[in-house]
C-alpha cells in the first residue's frame, strides 16, 4: 500500500526560491491576512484589486510559478464564474442596457466582486500549494494550534486519496476488460455499480487500517508533528499581507 502514495504532493514543486524557503506557518498566516484584506475591500474599489493582483503576481514570480500552471489550476473556480455571470441578469435595482440587453448595475458589481475575490484567493492558494509541501502545511496548522482532529483527518485524507483513486482505476480497467464501456445515460447503472463497489472497498480498507492502528497502540490521538520551537522569520514575508491591508484601508476610507 505504500507504493501508491507518491502523488499526495503533486501540487508542490520543489525549487530553490525565497518563497519556497519561507516557513509554512509564516506562509499560512500571510495567506490568511491577504485573504482577509481582499474580502474586506469594497467591490467598487477596482484599483485596489489591481494592486492585489500585482501582489499575487510578485509572489508567483518569486516562486517561479509558470503562468500556464497557474491558469490551469485556476479552472477550479469555474462554478463560481458560472454563478457570477448570471447575476447581472438576475440582480435587482437600477438597470442599464448593454449591447441591447438590460442588466442590473448592482448585479454587475456583485458579479465583479465574486470573480475578483475568488480569483485572487484561488491564485494565492495556488502559490502556497506550489511552494509548500502538504506535510509542512499540516505542521504549520498544528503550530498555529489548529484542532488536532482536523489535521488528523486531513492527513489521512491526503495519504489515502491516491489509494482510492488507484482502486477506482483498477475497477475501470476490470470493467473495460469485460467490454463494458458506459457512454450513454441509459448505461448509468454500470457507473453506479462501480461507485458502490468503490465505497464498499474503501470502507473495508478503512476498517482494516483502523484495526491495524489499534493493534499498534493507537489511542485516538496521533503523535504530535511539532518538530521544533525555533523562532519564525517573519521578514520579508509579512510585508505581503501588510501591503494588502494598506491597500484595503485606503479603499475603505475613500
Amino acid at each position: 500500500m505504500s507504493g501508491g502514495h507518491h502523488s499526495t504532493d503533486s501540487l508542490h514543486t520543489p525549487l530553490d526560491t525565497r518563497v519556497h524557503s519561507i516557513d509554512a506557518t509564516v506562509k499560512l498566516v500571510c495567506l490568511c491576512g491577504f485573504l482577509l484584506a481582499v474580502v474586506a475591500t469594497p467591490s467598487r474599489a477596482v484599483p485596489a484589486f489591481s494592486a492585489y493582483a500585482l501582489l499575487v503576481a510578485v509572489a508567483a514570480v518569486g516562486a517561479r510559478l509558470p503562468l500556464k500552471v497557474l491558469g490551469r489550476r485556476l479552472l477550479i473556480e469555474i462554478p463560481f464564474v458560472v454563478f457570477a455571470l448570471a447575476l447581472p441578469f438576475t440582480g435587482s435595482g437600477p438597470e442599464r442596457e448593454i449591447l441591447g440587453v438590460s442588466v442590473s448595475i448592482n448585479g454587475c458589481w456583485t458579479a465583479w466582486s465574486i470573480l475578483a475575490k475568488a480569483t485572487l484567493g484561488t491564485a494565492a492558494t495556488v502559490v502556497l500549494a506550489w511552494s509548500t509541501r502538504v506535510p509542512d502545511i499540516l505542521h504549520g496548522l498544528e503550530r498555529l494550534r489548529c484542532p488536532r482532529v482536523i489535521t488528523a483527518i486531513a492527513a489521512f485524507m491526503i495519504r489515502y486519496l491516491d489509494v482510492i483513486v488507484g482502486q477506482l482505476h483498477r475497477l475501470q480497467v476490470a470493467r473495460l476488460s469485460r467490454c463494458d464501456n458506459p457512454l450513454w445515460l441509459w448505461q448509468g447503472r454500470a457507473v453506479a455499480a462501480t461507485a458502490g463497489t468503490l465505497f464498499v472497498r474503501s470502507f473495508e480498507r478503512g476498517e482494516r487500517v483502523h484495526r491495524a492502528m489499534l493493534a499498534r497502540g493507537f489511542t485516538g490521538r496521533l503523535p504530535t508533528a511539532l518538530t521544533g520551537r525555533e523562532p519564525l522569520s517573519w521578514f520579508p514575508a509579512a510585508a505581503w499581507p501588510c501591503a494588502a491591508w494598506a491597500v484595503a484601508l485606503v479603499a475603505i476610507m475613500r
